[in-house]
């Protein structure tokens, strides 16, 4: 099955002032938009075919694309929005700390539904992120092969919540991972399940992620782990 890059949009006015944002439309800060650039350079530089290229409908996320694949005209599927985080939202990170539901949030946060008009289940949201990534893998791999690439440009939360899915973690683990501004993580599924190619990247090489040369098949993720 095909290998998708899940990729953090840049950092935003809100990160920079310690907001959350939510599913305001807040956009990119001078930092951020360095970040998608240098996203795109990366991805230019390896040279990635990709087979979609799908994102959140949050203007941060079509900014960062916007930078760092000019030309490329993405699907927006809503799936893969910011979680809806109520009355939460708009408001400062310190002052939410202060809130009984924070250490919820971040000890049991299968349990956390945000308050307010537009509050969303965290579950809700991890239930709908890894669906999305699935459909869009399958598809991917129909129209492309089973070493298809394809990228998603999302949020923080919802790239953590689809790791955690891929390592076979609970919901409530997902605060151990990270995912920063601009980062890639990679996931390649297979049918017996998914692996874990990078987590938190914000640097490294991607050129070996190419696709094979046709003709050649790719190693399984089980043989090379064998050979390790």
């Amino acid at each position: 099955m095909a290998t998708v890059l899940l990729l953090r949009h840049g950092r935003t006015t809100a990160n920079a002032d310690g907001i959350l944002a939510g599913r305001q439309p807040v956009e990119l800060d001078d930092a951020g938009r360095d970040q998608a650039g240098a996203v795109g350079v990366r991805l230019a530089a390896a040279g990635l075919p990709l087979g979609a290229v799908v994102t959140s409908p949050l203007r941060r996320c079509l900014q960062t694309l916007g930078l760092a694949l000019p030309g490329t005209q993405p699907v927006v599927d809503e799936r893969f929005t910011e979680c809806g985080y109520g009355s939460w939202t708009g408001q400062p990170l310190r002052q939410l700390a202060k809130d009984p539901l924070w250490s919820v949030v971040q000890a049991h946060p299968s349990a956390v539904a945000f308050p307010g008009d537009g509050g969303e289940a965290m579950s809700a949201m991890s239930v709908r992120a890894v669906a999305a990534v699935r459909d869009w893998d399958a598809r991917v791999t129909a129209a492309h092969g089973p070493d298809a690439l394809w990228l998603v440009c999302s949020h923080g939360d919802v790239i953590k919540s689809v790791v955690a899915d891929a390592l076979g973690l609970h919901l409530d683990q997902f605060q151990r991972i990270t995912a920063d501004p601009a980062s890639i993580t990679v996931i390649r599924y297979t049918p017996l399940r998914p692996f874990v190619l990078r987590l938190n990247d914000t640097g490294g090489d991607l050129g070996g992620l190419r696709p094979p040369a046709k003709g050649r098949r790719r190693p399984s993720t089980r043989a090379a782990q064998r050979g390790n």
